[in-house]
């Protein structure tokens, strides 16, 4: 009996759907039911396309699984810029605005410590798409009390700024710009990457996972790391 293990194309968003035909591409195939789980897509070189935009936790088994039988591309997009549509009940705009969150490629730690070993696993790539998306949300009093029953009800690919991709651990030391055995803690990485302090743990707790950085004691309440 297959479980059917898929983000399923009701209720796709259409940044999901645009990344996933960008990367399956000409001559591939979508919605490609594999053993137990569906893939979003496959190309024509045969490699599996995931296209994640929350956290990477659901993906542990079902990327394993894909990885035993050939290479495997997670597409994380990252909205840099992101303008909110609110629209009434009746689909009348309400109004539109900038959200003041700024993201960056630092964000992919927000997701990936949920499941920080898939860099690990032998052929897996994580691609970063750092893009301006539109949201669409909906005053029908369903939503999230913090949205004041305000519901998300799509999301858009509006540009496409740039993508960094990760096929190595080796690759992650982008993110420790520090010298080789240079000691620093969280709040130093902060510092140098410009990014708040609770990201930066959060990348430190996949980079030392990927053994891109290891801990080398503490100092007061501070974990010190080096770079490896």
């Amino acid at each position: 009996m297959n479980t059917h293990k898929s983000i399923g194309t009701r209720n796709e968003s259409s940044l999901h759907r645009a990344l996933k035909f960008q990367y399956t591409g000409s001559g591939g195939k979508t919605e490609i039911q594999t053993g137990d789980y569906v893939a979003d897509g496959i190309n024509k070189t045969g490699e599996y396309i995931e296209v994640q935009t929350g956290s990477f936790g659901p993906l542990k088994k079902k990327v394993k699984a894909f990885a035993s039988l050939g290479k495997v591309r997670i597409i994380h997009p990252i909205a840099v810029k992101k303008t909110i549509e609110v629209y009434e009940h009746d689909g009348e705009l309400a109004y539109r605005r900038k959200s003041p969150k700024k993201l960056s490629l630092w964000n992919l730690f927000d997701a990936l410590m949920y499941a920080p070993e898939l860099p690990l696993i032998r052929g897996v790539t994580i691609e970063i798409v750092l893009a301006d998306i539109t949201e669409k949300r909906v005053k029908d009093g369903k939503g999230a009390w913090r949205r004041k029953g305000i519901s998300i009800h799509d999301r858009k690919l509006v540009s496409w700024h740039e993508s960094i991709v990760l096929t190595k651990p080796k690759d992650y030391l982008m993110f420790v710009p520090f010298k080789r055995n240079e000691e620093f803690t969280a709040s130093l990485l902060a510092q140098k990457a410009d990014i708040d302090k609770e990201t930066a743990g959060k990348a430190l707790y996949v980079l030392t996972k990927l053994k891109a950085v290891k801990r080398k004691g503490k100092k007061g309440n501070s974990w010190i790391y080096v770079k490896k």
